[in-house]
């Protein structure tokens, strides 16, 4: 595992995070429980801040909200004057609930509906992501009813194809996002917004993808969105006071990822800093207010999730199988990507591991797994299972598929841990059943 300070194995081999150890935990909460290392969090935030100003000044770290999305994290970002983004009523009310800025607050989204609109709007939300050429008109006639002139940017395709699941690719020019900058569809747009009276245009966005570990991918975006914006300059005689830059900072899931360090993070920020200022300089254009859009990288190694194995399965000179009291119900990620994790048994971690295990969901589908062909110590029923790298699309892509229920997340920190988000009782389920 991607080992720190705060995330560690005891001297009896048993995990520990943020000074409390998995079994502690365990026999508060339960499993499965989503376990949070709040200072990990906290030092993430503070590196990417801290880069950002120091190597470029005027700029904005704003959190992917749909990483994941509870109060409490909203106030942990606040304590380091950071923005959010968000895809939805729901992450907006959340955040205005937990007592987050709407100032602070970037609506993304390809689809944004009437009614969120209206309450983005109404809340006096920092600023919307335009998305379609319908979507401008829809936002300028909920502004002329308010009589309120919002901030805008528009997302654009730069024709950056960063090296990811091709799900996760967001810039390419048939991806279902933004507007190509290689046809004229972002003109286009960009005319458009310029001659609606109820929407101030600030600049454009982009985001090329996730799990990006390559620095010359945000270099290139970098190039194309400075060559785009002195196009504008030139052509149109528009003048960008923004550029957002979008996320996709890569972590450490398997043994196939690097293990970037906090200082890494740093040195990302660092060259797309050094490149922006570079470029604005070759290319005589205005130097842009920048925001950047981590999510993943923030919280994404701060999640661990721990579990109870149950049956252990074992086909003779076929494959051995443990199963937990967890799947794809509150991790997707496998049945979606196949997307490998590190796994291991939490009280077992100074034992060799002689045994190769797939990790078993509890639902009723054969693609429910975790994790495929990983090697283990000898694994028993009751057993503490965690796995790694949970904190991002884990509980905020969770589902109650098969009735099963939400669990609960925990925050620690220093030794102490607390509760964030209550878990989901049984009989929750049944709250909108007629």
């Amino acid at each position: 595992m991607n080992t720190r300070e705060t995330l560690k194995s005891t001297k009896d081999g048993i995990l520990e995070i943020g000074g409390v150890i998995a079994t502690d935990l365990v026999k508060n909460y339960g499993t499965p429980l989503y376990v949070y290392d709040q200072d990990y969090i906290e030092k993430i935030c503070l590196a990417f801040t801290s880069s950002l100003k120091n190597n470029y000044g005027d700029g904005v770290v704003s959190y992917a909200s749909k990483a994941f999305c509870c109060k409490e994290i909203y106030r942990i970002i606040d304590k380091f004057g950071m923005h959010a983004d968000i895809v939805s009523y729901g992450e907006l009310l959340t955040a205005v609930q937990a007592g987050f800025n709407p100032k602070n607050l970037c609506f993304h989204g390809n689809n944004k509906s009437l009614t969120e609109l209206n309450f983005a709007i109404e809340n006096k939300i920092g600023c919307i992501v335009i998305d379609s050429l319908s979507e401008i008109d829809l936002i300028q006639s909920v502004c002329e009813d308010k009589n309120y002139v919002q901030n805008v940017l528009i997302r654009v395709n730069p024709g950056v194809e960063a090296h990811t699941h091709h799900y996760i690719q967001t810039a390419k020019i048939d991806s279902k996002f933004g507007f190509s900058i290689l046809t004229n569809d972002a003109e286009e747009a960009i005319l458009k917004v310029k001659n609606s009276k109820n929407l101030n245009l600030l600049g454009l966005h982009c985001h090329i993808g996730s799990q990006i570990f390559e620095a010359k991918s945000f270099v290139l975006a970098v190039e194309k969105m400075t060559d785009f914006y002195a196009y504008c300059k030139n052509n149109l005689d528009i003048n960008f006071s923004t550029l957002n830059l979008g996320g996709g900072f890569g972590i450490y899931y398997s043994e196939n990822d690097p293990k970037l360090t906090i200082s890494d993070y740093e040195n990302f920020v660092k060259i797309i800093c050094d490149t922006l200022i570079s470029c604005v300089a070759k290319k005589g254009i205005n130097k842009p207010k920048l925001i950047i859009e981590p999510g993943r990288s923030i919280v994404g190694e701060a999640g661990i999730t721990l579990y109870t194995a149950g049956n252990i399965k074992q086909i003779k000179n076929v494959k051995n199988y443990i199963a937990i009291d967890g799947g794809m119900f509150e991790n997707p990620r496998f049945a979606l990507y196949q997307a490998k994790y590190l796994v291991e048994i939490a009280t077992k971690l100074n034992q060799p591991k002689t045994t190769k295990y797939s990790i078993a969901g509890k639902c009723c589908e054969s693609g429910d797994l975790i994790a495929e062909d990983v090697c283990l110590p000898t694994a028993k029923e009751g057993d503490i299972i965690a796995v790694f790298s949970t904190g991002a699309y884990n509980y905020s892509m969770a589902s109650n598929y098969n009735r099963n229920t939400v669990p609960p997340v925990v925050m620690v920190k220093d030794g102490k841990h607390r509760l964030i988000v209550k878990g989901q009782k049984p009989i929750d389920l049944l709250q909108y059943d007629i």
